[in-house]
């Protein structure tokens, strides 16, 4: 039986960018996906790079480094990730006031335009003006998410890494050391296992006794085939509630109920935005409802109504668009940082997810991590640890 130095587990863009920068330091890597088709966030993503949104001096730094990888990475990769950058407008409800929305970014790294209601439709001409009372601009990174991770894969199988469609029941573990993984069919062992399967890493990671605080929400979306239709922005709303959201699902009372199916710690919402691909395709969404078994049925008649109401209130040509719904988990953590390291008490196991800007973010902590798997010391990695 082959030992590899690294199992990876997840082939998202976590997982495949990991990989492929532990692949490039000549470390021999084992990627272990579950499914062909990866029905996950990396899969159903708007491919936003939100470069602009740190409030610390440690995310600014993240943002800045993680957007120039991503300026780069279709030349590395030899893989079009259709990186561009647009028009982000964050449309602000009648109910608000402009001045004050605007005032609550300005702890962010760069600050947003406001712009009137006339400003923003013609910025955006598919807009309702009469369900906005302006909104804020930003110029915003953007990717083909699928794509991005397609590149990924590519580069690390060139960089002589393996991949395995197997689903990961759970860690080879004798004490406190992991000594790889059991799938449903095999055996595989490793000096190094680390964990990149998003919304699923607490279960699993539970089903081997390690607890994690590393939760997850249940992201419903529409995505339509390519339509003659032109979205020209990026457009969410300005007033997003998702990160305050997370942080009540994620306090020390509510952690305990994450260990048992059929919890909803906290009531869903629903964020009314829209992003246009390059091939037309559009995803519309989105409603995060935690939910704290990741098996959980929602009613996806009920969610696509819901959806296509509020969509179609702020971008009417867009509500009644032919697509399908889909589901899917986001990771998080307690504290809006991704989980990134050792996981204590044990030996040869590892923790890379709860990213809630994965996108911007993922390139360069994963470049980050190999080197501090080579053995360089990296400040930003310690900052980042589950033990933090």
């Amino acid at each position: 039986m082959k030992n590899y130095d690294w199992i990876v587990i997840g082939g998202g863009i976590t997982g495949a960018a990991l990989g492929y920068e532990l692949a490039k330091k000549d470390f021999s890597v084992l990627l272990l996906e579950q499914q062909n088709i990866r029905e996950n966030a990396t899969r159903y993503s708007y491919g936003g790079l939100a470069y602009w949104s740190g409030t610390t001096g440690l995310t600014r730094q993240l943002c800045d480094e993680g957007i120039a990888r991503h300026r780069i990475l279709s030349e590395e990769l030899d893989s079009d990730t259709e990186f561009r950058e647009l028009d982000l407008l964050l449309t602000i409800p009648t109910q608000d006031n402009p001045e004050e929305v605007a005032a609550s970014y300005a702890r962010f790294a760069i600050k947003p335009r406001l712009v009137s209601v006339e400003e923003a439709c013609e910025i955006e001409p598919l807009l309702n003006k009469d369900a906005i009372a302006g909104a804020l601009v930003y110029r915003h990174g953007h990717i083909q998410p699928e794509k991005t991770a397609e590149g990924y894969v590519k580069a690390f199988r060139r960089a002589g890494g393996e991949i395995k469609i197997e689903r990961v029941i759970e860690l080879l573990r004798e004490g406190t050391k992991i000594q790889g993984v059991k799938t449903a069919t095999e055996t595989y062992r490793a000096a190094n296992t680390v964990v990149c399967a998003g919304g699923f890493s607490r279960a699993l990671l539970k089903a081997s006794g390690i607890p994690m605080r590393v939760y997850f929400t249940h992201a419903e979306m529409i995505e339509t085939p390519p339509v003659d239709l032109k979205l020209r922005s990026l457009v969410m709303p300005a007033d997003t509630t998702r990160f305050q959201l997370e942080a009540e699902a994620s306090t020390d009372k509510v952690d305990a109920l994450w260990d048992e199916p059929g919890n909803e710690p906290v009531p869903p919402i629903l964020d009314a935005g829209a992003i246009q691909f390059k091939d037309g395709s559009l995803r519309i969404g989105q409603i995060s409802r935690v939910l704290t078994d990741p098996n959980a049925k929602v009613d996806a008649s009920e969610s696509e109504a819901n959806l296509r109401a509020a969509i179609g209130k702020i971008l009417p040509a867009l509500g009644n668009l032919s697509g399908n719904w889909h589901e899917c988990l986001v990771a998080f953590s307690s504290d809006r940082l991704p989980l990134v390291g050792a996981i204590a008490n044990m030996e040869g196991v590892y923790i890379f997810s709860g990213f809630s800007n994965p996108l911007v973010f993922v390139p360069s902590i994963a470049q980050r991590f190999a080197s501090w798997a080579a053995g360089q010391q990296d400040e930003i990695i310690a900052q980042l640890s589950p033990q933090r």
